[in-house]
């Protein structure tokens, strides 16, 4: 296999910036698998001085090690890592150079701290969007740290050891022989996943807040740079930075971006938020939100944050189908992302519940990879754009069952079916398959908000057109709100409008400004 033209030009770019000689140990077989992987390394050699090719045993083939001369490998790829995990590649090979990875100096003393040894292993597929995120955060750790290791592998170049270690979603990681965890992780998370994480009394220390967004997505990024633009004391907690955009593979209708993919956006967005003074506080989970003198922002860890004015963010999350099977064999045959995990399904019979644009645009993926697709939608009507329906009904491998009401997932180690009844005759069906993709719509992250603010039947909260909640001083933005649509560059449009009104609310309250300057202009405003 020969690198295209393209990538060669971008590895010799790169490859200028390694900062040590490195080596890679490389073990290899007469598979195709191992003579791509051998043609890789050695391109990379061949297009710099620094990198030296070695036989190796390793404990899989076909794979490579990267490392120094005379050091011990921390850092193993088994497979080929292009695709997705090209740009884990690039960054593994500088970091282990020396090339200090691009992250604080913060987070750099809490992995240096980590005691114990630990090895982990991250099993992908080359078309997963979360996979890299993953892949890339645990190299860190294995680069800065000499007591942890890391490999990631192709699930699709080692399937029966991905079948013997039972993963049906990616990425899934072991550590030390056992399952850790599933799907996208930060490097944060991971962090405080290892017990490097914040707890409550590093909160004691914070004065209170002029504008405190909850929430990391589009409409809690956009409105923070509003805020701290106004020149006010900015927070911004956040359960997962980024929010629900970080599961998104492919975005074409952000204007003035033709395409983006989810994570690179995400990233944007957390880029732009620090350029600005805003206190960022990432992983905390807020608990509850009451009013005294000021608004108070209980979190999960029990710490207690105070602000003159609140902007809830907190978007939504894929709904659940709430059936029997579907939470006891989640990651099990039960997945939510078919770019992600479809891979895993090859030649496999699979379903999708939901027949709207998601559900129709997952079944068309999946019928590429799979072999056989049955889409059941609750209604005698698909709701999927007529284009994705055209598209959907000319597959020969797809099945569409409409007035499909689902009953239960079956399977004990693993998914092996799905029960639903026909909501015309009553009558009930069972479908033998391997793998159940739920594919139904959004709910709001409203539940921590019981009994607080008014909200719809199906927990929005409701705003008007300033993004005003029922209580004063408390705005909303986003998915999480009574929004007519739920698309990125609409939230962050509610999240700019719900920070402009939380400026004027404050302008407008002379008990909550401090200098006289702004006191005066509180007053002239009245």
């Amino acid at each position: 296999m020969a690198l295209d033209t393209e990538i060669k030009a971008q590895l010799n770019q790169y490859l200028q910036l390694l900062e040590n000689d490195i080596l890679l140990q490389v073990s290899a077989g007469s598979d195709d698998v191992s003579k791509e992987m051998l043609a890789l390394v050695n391109e990379l050699s061949s297009l710099s001085s620094k990198i030296t090719v070695q036989k190796a045993e390793l404990e899989r083939t076909p794979s490579f090690s990267i490392t120094r001369p005379g050091e011990t490998a921390r850092v193993t790829f088994a497979g080929v890592p292009l695709g997705h995990e090209f740009t884990s590649l690039v960054l593994a090979l500088l970091q282990v150079s020396g090339r200090a990875p691009k992250i604080d100096q913060n987070e750099i003393d809490q992995i240096k701290k980590i005691q114990g040894n630990f090895h982990f292993v991250t099993y992908v597929s080359l078309t997963c969007h979360n996979c890299p995120d993953v892949v890339q955060a645990l190299n860190i750790l294995s680069v800065l740290n000499p007591n942890i290791t890391h490999t990631m592998v192709d699930g699709g170049a080692f399937k029966e050891e991905v079948e013997k270690k039972n993963v049906m979603a990616v990425p899934a990681v072991f550590l030390n022989g056992e399952f850790w965890n599933g799907g996208r992780i930060s490097l944060q998370e991971i962090l405080a996943k290892l017990g490097e994480g914040s707890s409550a009394s590093d909160f004691d220390d914070k004065d209170p807040y002029d504008v405190l967004v909850v929430g990391g997505g589009p409409a809690g990024a956009s409105a923070a740079i509003y805020a701290a633009r106004k020149g006010i004391r900015t927070g911004i907690v956040a359960e997962r930075f980024g929010g629900q955009v970080l599961d998104t593979l492919s975005i074409e209708n952000f204007i003035s971006v033709k395409a983006t993919e989810g994570p690179k956006l995400a990233l944007a967005l957390e880029e732009h938020v620090k350029e600005y003074n805003i206190d960022v506080m990432n992983l905390q989970r807020a608990k509850g939100l009451k009013k005294g003198d000021l608004f108070e922002l209980e979190l999960e860890n029990g710490a207690t944050l105070k602000s003159k004015s609140v902007i809830i963010s907190t978007g939504a999350r894929w709904r659940n189908v709430n059936v029997p099977g579907e939470q006891e064999l989640k990651n099990k045959g039960v997945a939510y992302c078919p770019h992600c995990d479809g891979p895993l399904f090859a030649g496999k019979d699979v379903a999708v519940i939901g027949g709207g644009n998601s559900g129709a645009e997952a079944a068309i993926d999946l019928a590429g990879i799979v072999n056989h697709v049955t889409v059941l939608e609750y209604s005698s009507e698909m709701k999927a754009d007529q284009v994705l329906q055209n598209r959907l009904y000319s597959l020969p491998n797809v099945t569409v069952v409409k007035n499909a009401v689902t009953k239960e997932i079956t399977g004990t180690e693993n998914v092996t079916g799905i029960t639903y009844t026909d909501r015309e005759t009553g009558e009930e069906h069972h479908v033998a398959l391997q793998g159940v993709f739920v594919q139904i719509g959004l709910v709001p992250n409203t539940e921590w908000l019981d009994g607080t603010l008014e909200r719809n039947r199906i927990g929005e909260i409701i705003t008007d057109k300033r993004g005003s909640t029922n209580i004063p001083g408390v705005f909303a933005a986003g998915d999480c709100t009574d929004s007519a649509y739920n698309q990125i560059i609409i939230s962050m449009g509610s999240g700019a409008t719900a920070s402009l009104s939380a400026f004027d609310y404050l302008i407008r309250t002379p008990e909550l400004v401090k200098t006289e300057e702004q006191k005066e202009l509180a007053l002239t405003a009245k």
